[in-house]
């Protein structure tokens, strides 16, 4: 483990293992990659459930993206199964489709609409007061009305992040869709697809070269003295522990997940239901909709958030955001100095999509190609 790597990635998770097969494959480096857990893929993780069903332990996830050749890229290490996610949120025991669409406010209001009557709906719901709204409550009043923000935001966003929408900037609510049609994906991508082995055995396979070694349940903080990589270091943990929390520590949201087998082929009409009124929890997941996988019983996961635990989100306050800052101001400065890179969720401090993750590894590593091959 501690001979010389020309590369060092600290985290296994879909940044690091891209940078790894990539500097493997084509600058021919020795990399090695430290993961404090016991598992690669990070938050992608998959494993099955002693009923032998694929579960998702760090909450739901499914391959969705409008880049070919982010597709084209994975596709050496998997195959796909296609795949949809669906989205409903269930409000006073009725279930409505989510991200919010023509049927949701069909159902939601008792009325027969098309995109026109729905857009003057929306116009009479809204407040027209709020030209330039400077928080998530504002933004949603401003362009959806109070009935829709309390019914279908704003008791889940106090869950999500444990805070109200009046602490939180516009845009987690502006990224949200409000479709004037009867599309009920959650997403708009071209493509949403599900790796037919599971995510664990994808990043697996991308880690499987001669020039990778891998070693679990090792941290940096561990090694970081004894291991001294010749060329770069790829750091994919949170900044705050890099620099020892010298600025105070991050927050983050974590998710604590508690499955449940029901001896029923389905239980949900759709892979996910938003609870944003009832029970503690945000949503619950029935992952087969998603994977599937064909079996004659199912498992719901139940999903909370929680302030403790695997840093799953990170808080887009205003406050954390400045803590972050400072830490960026550190990264770069030590990125100056040359050898050493940062990328990927937590780094970054954002959240990103699967697909995301590897599109900005992919591109990192063409910088890291330049710097320093020079091409």
């Amino acid at each position: 483990m501690f001979q010389e790597p020309e590369l060092l990635i600290v985290g296994a998770g879909p940044t690091g293992c891209t940078i790894a097969e990539r500097a493997a494959r084509e600058l021919g480096w020795r990399c090695l990659v430290v993961e404090k857990r016991d598992h690669v893929g990070g938050a992608c993780h998959d494993r099955l459930h002693p009923s032998g069903i694929r579960v998702h332990p760090y909450g739901r996830h499914f391959f969705h993206t409008s880049d070919p050749d982010v597709l084209q890229y994975l596709s050496r290490f998997t195959r796909w199964r296609s795949t949809r996610c669906e989205v409903q949120a269930s409000r006073d025991g009725v279930l409505y489709p989510f991200p919010i669409n023509l049927e949701t406010l069909e159902r939601f209001f008792g009325l027969e609409l098309d995109a026109e009557s729905a857009q003057a709906l929306l116009d009479d719901l809204r407040d027209a007061s709020i030209t330039q709204p400077v928080h998530a409550e504002a933004w949603a009043l401003a362009h959806l009305g109070r009935e829709l923000y309390q019914a279908f935001y704003e008791g889940y966003t106090r869950k999500q992040w444990g805070l109200h929408p009046m602490s939180l900037p516009p845009e987690i609510y502006a990224r949200i869709p409000v479709r004037l049609t009867h599309e009920n994906r959650y997403t708009d991508d071209r493509y949403e697809l599900i790796p037919d082995p599971g995510y664990t055995e994808l990043f697996e396979a991308m880690l499987n070269h001669p020039r990778i070694r891998v070693e679990r349940r090792t941290s940096y903080r561990q090694i970081r003295e004894q291991v001294r990589p010749l060329r770069a270091l790829v750091y994919t943990g949170a900044l705050d522990e890099l620099f020892d929390s010298s600025e105070g520590q991050l927050p983050w949201r974590a998710l604590d997940v508690r499955m449940e087998l029901v001896e029923k082929p389905f239980v949900q009409p759709c892979a996910q239901i938003n609870h944003p009124q009832e029970h503690d929890y945000t949503r619950s997941v029935e992952i087969k909709h998603i994977t599937r996988q064909e079996h004659p019983h199912t498992v719901i996961a139940y999903e909370t958030p929680c302030a403790h635990g695997e840093p799953a989100y990170p808080v887009p306050s205003q406050p954390a955001r400045r803590l972050h800052a400072r830490y960026l101001d550190l990264a770069r400065a030590r990125e100056a100095r040359g050898g050493f890179y940062f990328a990927g969720r937590l780094a970054e401090y954002r959240y990103m999509s699967t697909a995301q993750a590897i599109q900005g590894a992919l591109t990192l590593f063409e910088r890291i190609r330049r710097d320093h091959t020079g091409r």
